[in-house]
């Protein structure tokens, strides 16, 4: 195997060709990054959880696929994977996940302790994330933790404490999150319940489309609290209510739960974390002016 075949095969299985995981990972952080610093942030630290956050989610993917190994060949979507069809090997990507991990670790070694605590945390959300879908019948609740656990790391980094508006906002992605990935799993439910996965489109069965609104509703639900609780503008509503459409848009486009509509809703999500960012920018924006 050439040099330029095995970066290809890492690429994809870091998934790197394929961003949307890092900017659902990405949007929820700079929610905090906004929120903590009063629409001011440190650029340095900003840059820091931005690679941070590419870096994580990297090595989150390969973690996912080495604990999938003996499930995706028998998934029509992911069997091409490179663990899936041996063209990368188990050890090799665990190699390639401490890399990654540590790599992320280091990046943030500036930083206060109580960073550097939770980034712990972190790790053994991201690390074992992928195997709750043996046991937990919504997986997506502890991906929506593991996916916003930037949220409080950015107030501590920022604040040096990590305060009841960081759990509030992580609750907000919880329930996002759950959202969206159920729409993902919608996509494979027949491979899952075939193999034995657990999964919330499974868990939810005919109440699936509810519960995604449901929690849609729950997230800018939580949204708005903070923005209340805060006395944020009119700029910073305007942003949920687009997200607010952005939702609307997706239960349409999963009305008849057809696979491909499920995963172009799935993909389009980071319209809602990008509306919900842009209203709190452009808020604190608006302020200056």
């Amino acid at each position: 195997m050439t040099l330029t075949e095995r970066l290809s095969h890492y690429e994809k299985l870091t998934r790197l060709d394929k961003p949307i995981g890092i900017l659902l990972l990405l949007w929820p952080t700079l929610w905090a990054q906004w929120l903590a610093s009063d629409g001011r942030p440190d650029l340095l630290i900003l840059w820091i959880f931005v690679i941070g956050v590419v870096l994580m989610r990297s090595a989150g993917c390969v973690v996912n696929d080495y604990a999938d190994r003996d499930f995706d060949p028998h998934v029509a979507r992911t069997r091409d994977r490179p663990l899936a069809a041996g063209k990368v090997s188990p050890k090799e990507a665990l190699l390639l996940a401490a890399g990654l991990a540590l790599l992320a670790f280091l990046l943030i070694l500036p930083l206060n302790r109580l960073v550097l605590g939770l980034s712990i945390v972190a790790l053994f959300l991201a690390a074992s994330y992928p195997f709750t879908k043996r046991f937990f019948a919504i997986p997506q609740a502890y991906l929506g933790i593991a996916f916003g656990f930037g949220i409080p790391m950015s107030y501590a980094a920022l604040r040096g404490e990590v305060p009841m508006e960081a759990w509030v906002l992580l609750a907000a992605n919880v329930f996002w999150a759950i959202a969206y990935d159920t729409q993902y799993a919608m996509v494979d439910r027949a491979d899952d319940l075939r193999i034995g996965i657990k999964t919330s489109a499974i868990t939810f069965g005919r109440f699936d489309l509810f519960a995604i609104a449901a929690c849609y509703a729950a997230a800018l639900g939580l949204l708005a609290g903070v923005g209340v609780q805060r006395g944020q503008g009119i700029a910073f509503y305007g942003g949920l209510a687009a997200a607010a459409a952005v939702a609307v848009y997706h239960m349409y486009l999963i009305r008849q739960r057809d696979p491909r509509q499920c995963f172009r809703a799935f993909l389009h999500n980071t319209w809602f974390g990008a509306a919900v960012f842009s209203g709190i920018a452009l808020d604190y924006l608006l302020r200056r002016l």
